[in-house]
C-alpha cells in the first residue's frame, strides 16, 4: 500500500490499494475513491469493542474499503484544520492518542480505548480518563488540529505542558500532572490550576492549536439573542 498526503492546513490523503488490500475508517471519513473499491460497514470488532470506540471519540460503526481488482485510490479529509499524520507501526507498537484523533488504517492495525487509571490525570489532564491506543502492525494516518511538533524526550527529561496541546505520546512515557505553583499564577495565568508532565524516554507530538481553543474563538463571533 502506498499513499500521498496533499495540502498543508487542509489536507487530503490517497491511498492507493492493490487488489485484496484493505482500510478501515470512522463514519463519513471517506471523500472519494476511484477503480473497483467493495465497502463493509460494520461494528468491528463486536459489541464492547465498539462502545470503547464511541467513549474515545470514534463512531461505533466502521467503513473498511477494499479493492477487489486492479489498483484503486481511496481519499480521506480530517474534520479540521490540521495535519495529518502517517506512522509505520510495527507489531505490538503502540501510539495513544487524543480523542478523534485516528482517521484510517490498514485493515490490521487495532484501534481500542485507553483508559487513564491515575485519577489526577484523568480529571486535570486535558482529555479525561479515556484516550485512543493504535496498535501495529500496519500503516494508520491520524488527524491532529492545527500544526504539529515532534519531540524525543531522554530517559528522566520531563516537559509540563498544557494537556489540550498533548496530540500524542508513546505509551512507555510517565504521564502525570503538577500544579502551576502560586494562586497568581492559577488565576491569572490563563493556563488553569495544572500543567501535564511528560516523562522520557519516548516521543511526544504537540499541537499548535487544541479543536477547542478553536471552537473557542470562533463561538466569541457567532450572533446570539439579546
Amino acid at each position: 500500500m502506498r499513499y500521498e498526503i496533499v495540502g498543508s492546513m487542509l489536507p487530503s490523503v490517497d491511498v492507493y490499494l492493490e487488489a485484496g488490500e484493505s482500510v478501515f475508517t470512522e463514519r463519513g471519513g471517506m471523500a472519494w475513491m476511484r477503480g473497483d473499491v467493495a465497502m463493509d460497514t460494520n461494528a468491528r470488532g463486536g459489541l464492547m469493542a465498539s462502545l470503547g470506540r464511541k467513549l474515545a471519540g470514534e463512531s461505533i460503526f466502521m467503513t473498511t474499503y477494499t479493492c477487489r481488482t486492479g489498483q484503486a485510490m481511496v481519499t480521506f479529509t480530517p474534520e479540521a484544520p490540521g495535519r495529518i499524520l502517517a506512522f509505520n507501526l510495527q507489531a505490538g507498537q503502540s501510539l495513544i492518542c487524543q480523542k478523534d484523533a485516528f482517521m484510517v488504517a490498514q485493515d490490521s492495525v487495532s484501534l481500542e480505548m485507553h483508559f487513564r487509571k491515575n485519577l489526577g490525570t484523568g480529571f486535570f489532564g486535558g482529555e479525561g480518563f479515556i484516550l485512543q491506543k493504535i496498535s501495529g502492525p500496519g500503516m494508520v494516518f491520524l488527524e491532529i488540529a492545527g500544526d504539529v511538533r515532534e519531540y524525543t524526550l531522554q530517559a528522566g527529561e520531563t516537559m509540563r505542558i498544557d494537556p489540550g496541546h498533548i496530540a500524542l505520546y508513546e505509551p512507555g512515557m510517565g504521564y502525570d500532572i503538577a500544579s502551576v505553583g502560586s494562586l497568581k499564577n492559577a488565576l491569572f495565568s490563563g493556563e488553569g490550576l495544572f500543567l501535564a508532565t511528560l516523562t522520557g524516554p519516548g516521543k511526544v507530538w504537540l499541537q499548535s492549536m487544541p479543536l477547542v481553543n478553536l471552537a473557542n474563538e470562533i463561538r466569541k463571533y457567532i450572533p446570539t439573542k439579546s
